[in-house]
């Protein structure tokens, strides 16, 4: 029972070091003088600003419960584990959305303009990204 709580916690400290991941690199995009990498640079930090938070309040969300009473009840771990595997496969369908979006900014705002084309570009990789992290811990938990 405890290694789903672990598995659960092992996601949120991987978002975690993705996010780190995007803000350093968003910054450093960002602050370069070339549109295109501006763009990007938006997108990586913001996009990973949000998952820090996400992260972080997964842990937290996490943590209570493996402190709980229920933590050794096998129902309830079956129903945390459900409910995991629910937010993943919901969060790999918006995934899909984010891309699509992406790819819309790319061809129609970034048309004329380096820094939309950037910011598309931006999208698409994290949300191409988050789409792999996210089917790839679903089929994972699955298999628990």
């Amino acid at each position: 029972m405890k290694s789903f709580f672990l598995f659960a916690q092992a996601i949120s400290y991987r978002l975690l070091s993705w996010s780190v991941f995007s803000m350093v690199s968003g910054a450093w995009l960002y602050r370069q003088n070339e549109p295109f990498r501006r763009g990007v640079g938006i997108h990586f930090f913001t996009w990973g600003l949000i998952d820090a938070i996400i992260a972080v309040v997964g842990l937290i969300n996490n943590g209570r419960s493996a402190q709980s009473e229920q933590a050794d009840d096998p129902q309830f771990v079956a129903d945390e584990s459900r409910k995991l595997e629910r937010l993943l496969w919901l969060n790999a369908g918006l995934d899909v959305f984010y891309v699509l979006g992406g790819v819309w900014l790319f061809r129609k705002k970034g048309e004329n303009d380096p820094n939309w084309r950037g910011q598309g570009v931006g999208v698409v990789i994290q949300g191409l990204f988050l789409f792999l992290f996210d089917v790839w811990h679903a089929l994972v938990l699955r298999k628990k």
